[in-house]
């Protein structure tokens, strides 16, 4: 073999020379690329403007192994979405069974979702998951697919905190069951207050108590599950646990609208398990890790979903569960336990968002917040001109062990949003708005894979489908229902009214794609206007930072 390959090889999975294990790992490798050695090789591995080495430097290195990163997939999957979105999804699709059959296909789609981010994962083992792919695939206009991206991550970044549930209901929540009153404001303070602390601690104590509030999230939704069981048993105050469930089917929509609105809230509650691939760069071993960490972290979350939504339907009645909101998980403890019990465990509950969001964030455990923080040094060190410059986005500013200055994107995001929309319609509407360019940008990953299986076939592939799973059973099941789920929302529902009013059903699909039409006029000005209206580009150049990390920056040159 090759000196070249061998040396892609490498540079794609360090290991030491003198590990036998990591031999082992390299030789998988290997195995994967006898179909000969493409000479277009070096720069088809080479997404964006920094080399591998120069990508992966910096920061802390390689600290998280396949619990780090099973942690963190449940960890990030594990939000307030199972604990309030139920209510949405059942009030959008009218059925019991529709509701739990959709929360099924979630998980299959997930599973598809997985695979295919699995196989980019493992082709280019670097932090920035979709802006990795994307640039490997749309290499021309240079960085358009980088803008658009960015655009997404930096603008929508605020999806990845939940902020609506657990910045706004969950301080709500408290203060009700304190005996004071709700005032908005008084909410939105301590929303505010949260969130700022959370960002602080991501940022200067990363280590800070990650895998007990993990562990402390599925102790919760195991509570949720056995409670369950011991309710479909006859043996609680519930009068009829089985009456959701005959007839599971009556009242279902026909409409594609409602169900393509309620999958995205599905999804939404799925989304995490490709957060190990926002932060491949401090994975040891990566490729192996995230094939046993993303299908073992997806299967534990999902099976506590189902049975966390039996146990929802099984407790309350379909009216009261449309009449809970975002509190769905409340009216099972009340209805459970009783009043009392509701009240403290509303509190409970409340306080694990509010402490969780806190201090779940780390570096040997990096939640979605953490993710996005990556994402965004990702785009700064990528060379996109940035307010205030590149240097400090890209940077581990002040502790060099966390990317503080990302963090600061999400919390101003984060704080706009708290504070501009109504709350009346802001959690379910930014769930929609959030999820419909989400869902643009997977397409084109996954029509990447297409076109990376036909025009590259020699490509190294440590993971492919095996056994009876090849890629038209996860490739092609994800392109047609993304296709779908574009197209569906802009059909008229049946009273012309979707889930936000009084805002108009197709609104949040045309705030999706105007957030990504932004991403466009900015590379044009930045690509077009500046070299042909006004004389001069900006020329890319590499710099370290003191703790290491690589960045490239811009110079101006007049033409």
């Amino acid at each position: 073999m090759s000196t070249t390959l061998n040396t892609f090889l490498r540079s794609r999975n360090p290991v030491d020379p003198g590990d036998s294990d990591s031999k082992k790992d390299l030789g998988f490798v290997v195995e994967n690329t006898d179909v000969g050695f493409d000479s277009d090789l070096a720069s088809d591995i080479n997404p964006g403007e920094l080399t591998f080495d120069e990508d992966t430097a910096g920061g802390m290195g390689r600290h998280l192994g396949v619990f780090s990163c099973t942690m963190l997939i449940v960890g990030s999957i594990i939000g307030t979405g199972i604990f309030s979105t139920p209510s949405s999804i059942l009030g959008s699709v009218g059925s019991v069974g529709a509701s739990l059959m959709l929360w099924v296909a979630g998980l299959l789609l997930s599973f598809c979702g997985l695979f295919v981010w699995l196989e980019f994962g493992t082709m280019f083992p670097r932090s920035g998951g979709e802006k990795v792919y994307l640039e490997a695939v749309y290499r021309r206009p240079k960085h358009l697919a980088t803008v658009v991206f960015a655009a997404n991550a930096i603008i929508l970044n605020f999806s990845s905190s939940n902020c609506i549930v657990k910045h706004l209901t969950s301080p709500k929540s408290i203060l009700l069951s304190a005996g004071r009153t709700a005032d908005l404001w008084a909410v939105r303070g301590i929303a505010i207050g949260v969130i700022v602390f959370t960002v602080s601690l991501h940022g200067f104590a990363p280590r800070l108590g990650v895998y007990v509030l993990t562990l402390f999230k599925i102790i919760i939704l195991l509570f949720i599950v056995v409670t369950g069981w011991v309710v479909l048993s006859g043996k609680t105050s519930v009068e009829d646990p089985h009456a959701n469930f005959r007839h599971a089917f009556a009242g279902s929509s026909n409409n594609s609208n409602d169900y393509a609105t309620a999958m995205f809230k599905v999804l939404f509650s799925y989304a995490g398990w490709q957060d190990a691939n926002y932060v491949l760069n401090e994975v040891k071993d990566p490729v192996r890790t995230i094939k046993i960490a993303g299908p073992l972290g997806l299967g534990i979350t999902s099976a506590l979903y189902i049975f966390a939504n039996i146990a929802y339907f099984a407790a309350s009645s379909k009216a009261d569960i449309l009449k809970s909101g975002t509190t769905v998980a409340s009216l099972f403890f009340g209805n459970v336990f009783g009043t009392n019990a509701q009240k403290a465990l509303t509190v409970f509950v409340a306080l694990r968002y509010v402490l969780g969001a806190a201090v779940l964030t780390c570096a040997d455990m990096p939640s979605q917040a953490y993710s996005a923080a990556r994402v965004n040094q990702e785009l700064a060190k990528e060379g996109i001109p940035l307010p205030f410059g590149n240097r400090i986005w890209a940077s581990n500013w002040p502790t060099q062990n966390a990317p503080f200055p990302g963090l600061i994107v999400h919390l101003i995001s984060t704080v706009i949003v708290i504070i501009a929309p109504p709350p009346q319609v802001a959690y379910p509407f930014i769930l929609d708005v959030s999820g419909y360019p989400e869902q643009i940008i997977d397409l084109f990953v996954i029509l990447g894979l297409f076109y990376l299986r036909w025009a590259k076939p020699r490509l190294p592939r440590p993971f492919k489908g095996t056994f009876a799973l090849n890629s038209s059973r996860y490739i092609n099941p994800m392109a047609n229902t993304k296709l779908r789920m574009l197209v569906a929302p802009f059909i008229r529902p049946p009273d012309g009214i979707g889930d936000t009013p009084p805002l108009p059903y197709y609104l949040y699909c045309l705030i999706g794609i105007a957030v990504m039409v932004v991403g466009m006029l900015y590379w044009a000005v930045w690509k077009l206007a500046f070299p042909y209206i006004f004389g001069f580009c900006l020329v890319p150049r590499k710099e370290t930072l003191p703790d290491g990390t690589v960045v490239t920056l811009a110079s101006l040159l007049f033409l």
